[in-house]
């Protein structure tokens, strides 16, 4: 169940954010073996001085077209993790056109009792998922 959140630059259209948003979705189920259905996202555009993402020494040059994904999840695996960033990627440089050194990931895993889909609940504890 990761709840993604994805950071852009504003001036992108609907279409190719939607397809962003689709993109990663897809990717999440192949490669973190999510099930159909568990689509937790959420976009936010800033305004370009909103987001200093600098390359700590890694050489990394930055445009206008830099998105950050931050997923709080269960653990993962390290394969799957690799697997998620690469896959997601090389389609969203293939689909999206964005370089590949504009994409940046952040996981941050957390537990079963971290999580209320509502009605204050622990459903991964009350058996409900």
């Amino acid at each position: 169940m990761p709840l993604m959140r994805i950071d852009v630059i504003k001036g992108h259209d609907q279409a190719y954010l939607e397809k962003l948003l689709k993109i990663a979705y897809e990717v999440q189920i192949k490669t973190l073996n999510t099930p159909q259905g568990d689509r937790y996202q959420i976009l936010t555009q800033h305004e370009p001085f909103e987001m200093q993402i600098f390359d700590t020494g890694l050489g990394i040059e930055r445009t206008k077209d830099i998105v950050v994904f931050n997923l709080v999840t269960r653990p993962r695996a390290t394969k799957n993790k690799l697997q998620f960033y690469q896959q997601l990627t090389e389609r969203l440089n293939q689909e999206l056109g964005i370089r590949k050194q504009d994409i940046m990931f952040s996981l941050v895993p957390n537990n079963d009792d971290d999580w209320s889909f509502g009605n204050g609940e622990a459903e991964f504890l009350n058996g409900k998922l």
